[in-house]
């Protein structure tokens, strides 16, 4: 099937992972991570993935986002697919349609919170004075208007992790990959991000996937997914 015919099949779908595999070798060794795994996530939807340590959640979020190639399988991302892509286009597509929140936050140091924002902007090819307006648009619905011009080591925790989601967000993405986006904040801080992150998926129709060790927080999503000896498996309320 053709790419454009991808597009137009899945054009509700946000993400999708088909027959998705990996396995790490070292020398003669070979580590299956898990083989033969199916993910599709609809637009706006959103999505907590659960699982022990080690049983590949964060691998399985790096696939997703193109950041590792899997041994086996496709990933499509706003109904490209991602290894019909060169790097340079596979770095052009996360950059316009997947937002990275993780558990510490990476902004660049010796950038202001205003900067790191615009970063993603600027890099789509959109002018500065395009990439501030809509930087500081955000950064001033996530509370921080009044920080625009602080540099992360200037910032709270909680203010550093709200930047982090209004750069994930700026370019509009079509879906969110978390990594345990709140795991290093307080309960309360914790919270307000999260609640933070669930406004701005219904604002902006973005899907949002979740690693998350946080079973209340997953709760309120609208799947829960355990990852298990290599397998997905959707948890019944009851059971999160």
């Amino acid at each position: 099937m053709s790419d454009t015919m991808q597009s137009t099949k899945h054009q509700g779908e946000a993400i999708r992972a088909e027959g998705l595999a990996m396995t790490y070798a070292e020398g003669k060794l070979r580590t299956p991570v898990f083989a033969g795994l199916d993910l599709a996530v609809q637009s706006g939807e959103t999505v907590a993935i659960l699982g022990a340590s080690g049983a590949g959640k964060s691998t399985l979020l790096h696939l997703l986002g193109g950041l590792d190639t899997p041994t086996a399988g496709e990933v499509f991302v706003a109904g490209q697919r991602m290894s019909s892509l060169s790097d340079a286009d596979r770095g052009a597509l996360r950059n316009r349609s997947l937002g990275f929140v993780y558990q510490f936050h990476h902004l660049l140091p010796e950038f202001t919170a205003l900067e790191n924002v615009m970063l993603p902007v600027l890099l789509s090819g959109a002018h500065v004075p395009d990439a501030n307006r809509r930087a500081k648009a955000l950064l001033e619905s996530v509370g921080l208007g009044h920080r625009l011009d602080h540099k992360p080591g200037e910032l709270s925790g909680g203010e550093r992790q709200r930047a982090a989601v209004a750069r994930a967000l700026v370019n509009r993405p079509a879906c969110v990959l978390g990594d345990e986006p709140t795991g290093n904040l307080d309960e309360k801080t914790a919270e307000t991000v999260f609640e933070l992150m669930l406004a701005l998926n219904r604002e902006q129709h973005t899907a949002l996937v979740l690693v998350t060790h946080d079973r209340r927080l997953a709760r309120r999503l609208d799947r829960v997914l355990e990852l298990h000896e290599g397998k997905l498996r959707q948890l019944a309320p009851d059971e999160v």
